[in-house]
């Protein structure tokens, strides 16, 4: 069993928690014994695209440049290696840099140049970081390119990386497992391919998939809230994605709910840290329930045979068992998705589960199981989660057990199992005001804490100008490749709390003569980012140096204009750019001078603070505030 962050921007916020709950969180992902015990981590290879809650920086923004020390995938996997040695891990891109798209957003026109995009990757993660990639796939719910894989396939093995095993095709349900009928007709392909990956298969795989040899993984799953319904469909995944499919393998998104809300799938992660300002995390019941699997079986651990320690309970519910040919661990659950709706994505079983009584023939010579118990309260009655019930003697080859209903229970010849806990949580609490960030005190290349890109790539960087510092420049000159529906344009980046009232916020910015944006913005209200930040609305003050100008606007696409007028802005000049609302008064200065005040009674009423561009180029930003008015 294994779960990853599908990274996609989803820890942002993890990267600037202080030292001491930031290890707390990283205790209770991949610390063995102590919670969730993950046993592989899946990450985004950058690619300079938005892939659901933030841009992902790419380790080669253009084909000349390389850089890996981008982002911070780098430290996640460095964190969880630290904590268990054997974590295997994954690299998958969701986007690619524009050079890579051959003018038409396809990756693969030349199978060798993006094959080298990859390789580079995954050199570049042993020689600067000593991580060794064990997995690697093809691009994100997109359609594969069967010569690229076969390149990427030899690439690999010339470059020595060999152990390195293709995953494909992390495609969506309706195509997820089609991938077999290519193999059957291309014996190089079929042999390019180590693992077959399925994206939100409802626990089932096609005969095709069971009959091809290769091992079955559910390469995305689960994508739901980590209250109880979450926690419930946890369960019922690990155990059924085998007894349905001989799926051996569910990585699931995401890992950690480290983004900001209201940006897409708020909630969704299997345990929530979204206060670095506090220091505040909670751990949800996504993580017990995967505890009862992974805590008590190692990669490399097999499933007994269905009907011999793996299928259903006449009560409803499922068993599977696992042994490592010493050690045996058997998991039930009993999940009653008739009654609660478990997993609304992926999951149709709908068979009522009742209390039952069971017993389990054990075929061997084991004297006696642990037995570890979780159950859901459903809002009824106090949950319990990861809970040690003791020693269970075996009688005449047999053990007997009651199961109640929305429950799991681990029984095992294992003694490490371990419920982690930490006492000293600091208290909730809000984005502090006022705020400010010179960008001084970072590296170069760094993004800066608390901004979540949304589209574009903003990092720290040595000013174009004499009289600056260190700056937050937008680096991207060129669209990537997407992987959202849509094609993004507009580069900004969300920061702070969305359900401000009042509030100002205050940034310089310069644009320089080459390689530069249309113009610059500070933004207020911006209600949205994701894959649908095309649509945002909020207020908006644009400056554009071409025409020595401003203008407000409602909306990113500028097509609810506010004002406009003259302005003095030029070309590598720099200039402060101000936007205030108070009581429903809207103020907006450019260099100190009020350009626009008037009462709206329409302004939006809640959303983040952005900064961004006009079309992707280069905008520099600096002394950046906020600040209650």
């Amino acid at each position: 069993m294994s779960l990853s962050n599908k990274a996609i921007a989803t820890s942002k916020l993890l990267t600037t928690y202080p030292k001491k709950q930031q290890s707390d969180i990283l205790d209770f992902l991949f610390k063995p014994n102590f919670g969730a015990s993950l046993q592989i981590l899946k990450v985004e290879i950058g690619g300079d695209a938005q892939s659901s809650e933030g841009t992902e920086s790419s380790h080669m923004h253009e084909e000349w440049d390389e850089n890996y020390n981008r982002g911070y995938e780098w430290w996640m996997m460095k964190e969880a290696k630290r904590r268990n040695p054997s974590i295997k891990l994954i690299g998958l891109p969701w986007g690619f840099p524009g050079w890579l798209g051959g003018g038409d957003w396809f990756p693969f026109h030349n199978p060798n140049k993006t094959a080298k995009y990859i390789t580079n990757w995954i050199l570049g993660a042993k020689k600067f970081h000593n991580l060794d990639i064990d997995y690697v796939g093809i691009w994100n719910e997109k359609w594969y390119d069967p010569m690229y894989v076969k390149v990427l396939r030899a690439m690999l093995n010339d470059l020595g990386l060999k152990k390195v095993q293709i995953i494909a095709a992390d495609l969506l349900p309706v195509d997820c497992w089609d991938i077999t009928n290519d193999l059957s007709r291309d014996a190089q392909l079929n042999s390019s391919i180590g693992i077959l990956g399925c994206h939100y298969g409802g626990t089932e795989s096609s005969e095709m998939a069971k009959d091809s040899g290769k091992p079955l993984w559910s390469s995305e799953d689960w994508s739901v809230f980590n209250d109880e319904n979450g926690g419930g469909c946890m369960a019922r995944l690990l155990n059924r994605n085998y007894v349905n499919g001989l799926i051996t393998s569910t990585i699931a998104w995401n890992i950690l709910y480290a983004y900001y809300p209201k940006l897409m799938y708020g909630g969704v992660g299997l345990m929530t840290a979204i206060e670095p300002w506090s220091g505040y995390f909670s751990v949800q019941s996504p993580i017990w329930m995967a505890a009862h699997t992974t805590q008590f079986t190692s990669p490399g651990w097999r499933y007994l045979a269905h009907g011999s320690g793996v299928g259903w309970l006449k009560g409803g519910g499922s068993i599977v068992s696992l042994t490592n040919s010493s050690d045996l661990t058997i998991i039930l659950e009993t999940m009653d998705a008739a009654a609660h709706n478990f997993c609304p994505r992926n999951d149709a079983e709908k068979i009522p589960v009742k209390t039952q009584n069971i017993s389990l023939i054990i075929n061997s010579d084991i004297l006696t199981m642990h037995l570890w118990f979780s159950q859901l309260g459903m809002n009824i009655t106090r949950s319990v989660y990861f809970k040690y019930l003791g020693p269970m003697t075996v009688v005449n080859n047999t053990i007997h057990l009651h199961l109640e209903v929305n429950s799991v229970y681990t029984l095992t010849t294992l003694t490490q199992g371990h419920r982690g806990e930490v006492n000293d949580i600091p208290r909730s609490g809000s984005f502090p005001l006022p705020y400010s960030d010179n960008f001084e005190g970072y590296t170069i290349d760094q993004e800066a804490a608390n901004f979540a890109q949304q589209v574009g790539v903003f990092e720290v960087h040595q000013s174009c100008s004499a009289k600056r510092g260190k700056i937050l420049r937008q680096v991207l000159l060129n669209a990537p490749v997407h992987w959202c529906p849509e094609v993004l344009t507009q580069p900004f980046a969300v920061i702070g709390d969305y359900a401000w009232n009042d509030l100002r916020a205050d940034v310089s910015v310069m644009i320089p003569h080459v390689n530069s944006s249309r113009a610059a913005f500070l933004a207020l209200k911006v209600d949205q980012g994701s894959c649908t930040a095309f649509l945002a609305q909020g207020v908006f003050l644009w400056v554009t140096p071409s025409s020595r100008s401003f203008e407000l606007s409602f909306d990113l696409a500028r097509t609810k204009k506010l004002a406009s007028g003259p302005v003095a802005v030029g070309y590598d000049e720099w200039c402060s750019l101000s936007l205030q609302i108070k009581n429903e008064t809207l103020t907006a200065s450019v260099n100190g001078k009020i350009l626009f005040r008037s009462v709206l009674a329409s302004l939006p009423t809640e959303g983040f603070v952005a900064i961004g561009a006009d079309g992707f180029g280069q905008v520099e930003f600096d002394d950046f505030a906020l600040l209650k008015p």
